[in-house]
């Protein structure tokens, strides 16, 4: 729908999902230099194709990072979104995921979003920013802050972010960022917990009353948009 509403007509889309794959079956020539990614939250796979998978679990989300870490060739990077209750979660998945991540990966950056970055999330999120074929020696988290609430109509832009990619380059301290030893990490939980070591405040997680609103919101713009789809056809 979102591409029709673009001018794009037809579309080359395949249906399938991808989560059937087994990851045993991926050769070189399915691998990609680099993957970005925004994967589904909160669903739920059926147990068969949990079985794809080395770290078996129902979380959409997490069985999308295993694939991407799986299909991305050495030395190939990753951008990926993801809840960022996944950086401190005490379930088996969570754990292991992050180990996997670690042990394989170089885990360079976490960029800590504020609430309302993705509307319709119904959470917070981070990114990950990563390097496939060594593990991780530092991971430099930035905790993003644009000093506004946002939203549908006050999205997050390019002037927000400004300050994270300059620092970013070499990885520089400051109020808002800082840097974790990878041998200083948990190696019974690999807690990747965001805790502003410089005096940042966290940002509080939203009522559940602002979510019920806000998807109440999105409900009523989603039968908005559909009403005017029908008076199209």
């Amino acid at each position: 729908m979102n591409m029709i509403l673009h001018g794009i007509e037809a579309p080359n889309i395949v249906h399938t999902n991808t989560l059937t794959e087994n990851l045993a079956d991926v050769q070189g020539r399915d691998r990609y230099d680099v993957v970005l990614a925004n994967p589904p939250f909160g669903g739920k796979e059926r147990k068969e194709v949990q079985q794809n998978f080395p770290i078996r679990t129902g979380e959409t989300a997490f069985l999308f990072l295993q694939h991407f870490i799986r299909i991305l060739k050495a030395g190939g990077r990753g951008g990926i979104v993801i809840k960022n209750t996944f950086l401190s979660g005490g379930d088996n998945a969570s754990v292991s995921l992050r180990k996997l991540l670690l042990e394989s990966c170089n885990l360079h950056t976490v960029l800590d979003c504020p609430g309302g970055t993705f509307q319709g999330a119904g959470v917070k999120t981070v990114v990950l920013f990563f390097e496939k074929g060594a593990p991780t020696h530092k991971v430099w988290f930035y905790q993003l802050d644009p000093g506004r609430s946002l939203g549908k109509t006050n999205p997050l832009n390019d002037g927000d972010l400004a300050e994270f990619v300059t620092l970013q380059e070499a990885f520089s301290n400051s109020s808002k960022s800082w840097s974790v030893d990878a041998k200083s990490i948990d190696q019974t939980t690999f807690d990747l917990s965001v805790r502003n070591p410089n005096g940042g405040e966290e940002v509080a997680h939203r009522s559940p009353q602002e979510i019920m609103n806000e998807i109440s919101a999105l409900d009523a713009e989603s039968a908005e948009v559909l009403e005017g789809i029908k008076t199209l056809l």
